[in-house]
C-alpha cells in the first residue's frame, strides 16, 4: 500500500523575503503615522529611553504578521525585550524588530524615524526592510541586491552605493558633541557632514546619497540589523572598529553591538 507523499516544507526565507518584510513594515508605518505630530504620552523605559503608544502599536502588528507568515522563526523585538527581558539564548535563524527607530525624532516631530525588520541567519542579517513612514520611502533586500519603492507601491528600483572618492559625505547624529565630531574628522578625514536620526543613515549610504557613518557608541542589534542587510546588499559594508564583520545573536551580551563603521564603496 502506498501512501501520499508528505507536502514539501516551504523553502527557508532568504534575502528575497525582504519585499514581504517591507509589506509588513509599511503596514506598521501606516498604523503609526497618524500619531506623528500628535499629542502623544511619552513614557520612560528602564534604560531612561523614551517609548510611546506608536512604538507598541507598530510592534504588536509586526509580531502578529511575522507569527502568521513565519511561525517557526523566533523574534527578538525591542519593546518586548525592554518590558520582559531579552532572551538568554537564540537559535541560528531569527527575526530582529525595531518597531520605531528614532523615537526621539518621532517625539520632536522630525521625519527621520523608521520601522525595521531583519532576518538573521548564522549571525548575519541576510534580509531586511526599513520603512520611513513620514517620507514614504521603503528599502529592502531582494535576491542579489537591494531595492527601494514608495510606500504602498509595488514597483521598485534597485539601489547601489556610489563610488568612493573625494571628501565623503559623512552622516552623524543630532546629539553628537562638537569635540566628538572633531575627533572623528581627524580620524576619518572628512569635512562634509549631515545630521540624521535612526537607521535611515545606512539606507542613505545604500542608495548612494552619502558615504560614511562612523558609530563609536553602543547600539542594540535591532537598531541596525535591517539597514545593515540593505546596505550590504547594495554593495556597502558594516564593520566593527577593528575591521571585523558585525555579528548578530549576541544573547550573552544582551544583544548589544560594539562600535562600527558603515561605508559605501571603498
Amino acid at each position: 500500500m502506498t501512501h501520499p507523499a508528505a507536502p514539501a516544507a516551504p523553502p527557508a526565507p532568504d534575502a528575497s523575503c525582504g519585499a514581504m518584510l517591507a509589506d509588513i513594515a509599511e503596514e506598521a508605518g501606516r498604523r503609526i503615522l497618524p500619531l506623528w505630530r500628535a499629542d502623544l504620552r511619552v513614557e520612560s523605559k528602564a534604560d531612561s529611553s523614551p517609548v510611546t503608544e506608536a512604538d507598541r502599536l507598530a510592534e504588536t502588528l509586526i509580531l502578529e504578521r511575522l507569527a502568521a507568515s513565519f511561525p517557526e522563526i523566533p523574534v527578538v523585538s525591542e519593546e518586548y525585550a525592554s518590558a520582559h527581558g531579552a532572551p538568554e539564548r537564540i537559535g541560528a535563524r531569527f527575526f530582529l524588530v525595531d518597531p520605531l527607530d528614532g523615537t526621539k525624532a518621532f517625539i520632536r516631530q522630525d521625519p527621520n524615524f523608521t520601522v525595521n525588520i531583519a532576518l538573521v541567519v548564522d549571525g548575519a542579517p541576510v534580509a531586511g526592510a526599513v520603512v520611513a513612514p513620514a517620507s514614504g520611502e521603503s528599502w529592502f533586500t531582494v535576491q542579489g541586491g537591494a531595492a527601494k519603492r514608495r510606500v504602498g507601491e509595488t514597483l521598485s528600483a534597485p539601489v547601489r552605493v556610489r563610488p568612493a572618492g573625494g571628501d565623503p559625505l559623512t552622516l552623524i547624529s543630532h546629539t553628537m558633541k562638537p569635540e566628538t565630531l572633531e575627533a572623528l574628522k581627524a580620524q576619518y578625514g572628512f569635512t562634509r557632514t549631515l545630521a540624521l536620526d535612526s537607521s535611515i543613515k545606512l539606507c542613505r549610504i545604500a542608495e548612494g546619497k552619502a558615504d560614511l557613518y562612523p558609530r563609536h557608541g553602543p547600539t542594540m542589534e535591532w537598531d541596525i540589523a535591517a539597514a545593515q542587510a540593505v546596505l550590504e546588499a547594495a554593495g556597502g559594508t558594516v564593520l566593527t572598529l577593528d575591521g571585523a564583520p558585525l555579528r548578530y545573536g549576541k544573547a550573552d551580551q544582551g544583544f548589544r553591538n560594539p562600535g562600527f563603521v558603515a561605508r559605501g564603496r571603498s
